[in-house]
């Protein structure tokens, strides 16, 4: 699946790396930000684009631009509160497309479980290997768990259904990349790759469908359990 190309504009990313920069500092109510000159250069930004995301900064609340003064934090209380709305609103995004997940992809690992030829079985095999050797040396799994969800899916044979989840791509890629900003949120749904597979390469359709439900169910609970 070829990734698509999200438009972010510029004074959104500022915006976003002087909220992080505000956590990362541990700056209270009051504390003073670097200037609009050491900002350009601390963000490799223009002067307009920083501009704008004080602006925008300042009309939330997070902020306090005072003239000849400098630019102040204004309420860590709403930062904090804008942190909470950005995770619910994330939560919120993952959990209705978790349930088109189960729809679509509930129906591919069915179609799979009855269509995988020995080829394709060999080759997820390999991926599950993979996995295993970059779960136990720590790694970053997110791609690999990626591939082996995109194999399940080819394994369909039906060009239709990979068409449509392809066109679904850049939601269903966000549980792989960085899901609520935690590349490690669902490393406990490994066991379940390989028991769905097991079921998948042998046939067994109600196998196959109750460890994939087992895995969402998993993923659901994680998602809702996330402050």
């Amino acid at each position: 699946m070829m990734r698509k190309i999200q438009k972010v504009l510029v004074h959104e990313q500022v915006s976003q790396e002087i909220q992080n920069y505000i956590q990362e500092k541990e700056l209270a109510e009051g504390d003073k930000l670097p200037s609009v000159e050491e900002m350009t250069h601390m963000f490799g930004v223009g002067r307009s684009s920083l501009r704008e995301a004080l602006r925008s900064l300042e009309a939330l609340d997070v902020i306090q631009v005072e003239n000849g003064k400098g630019i102040f934090v204004r309420d860590v209380n709403t930062f904090r509160f804008m942190g909470k709305v950005k995770i619910e609103r994330e939560r919120n995004f993952l959990l209705d497309t978790l349930e088109v997940r189960r729809a679509l992809e509930g129906q591919a690992v069915r179609l799979a479980a009855k269509r995988i030829s020995d080829k394709q079985v060999a080759e997820i095999e390999a991926v599950l290997a993979e996995y295993k050797r970059q779960k136990e040396a720590g790694l970053d799994t997110s791609q690999i768990d990626l591939t082996f969800h995109q194999l399940v899916i080819k394994a369909t044979g039906n060009h239709v259904l990979q068409s449509v989840l392809d066109s679904f791509s850049v939601m269903y890629e966000r549980f792989f990349n960085e899901p609520m900003g935690d590349k490690q949120l669902f490393d406990d749904t490994y066991p379940y790759h390989i028991t769905m597979f097991d079921a998948i390469k042998t046939h067994n359709t109600e196998g196959a469908m109750q460890e994939f439900y087992k895995m969402m169910d998993l993923i659901e609970n994680k998602l809702k359990s996330v402050k």
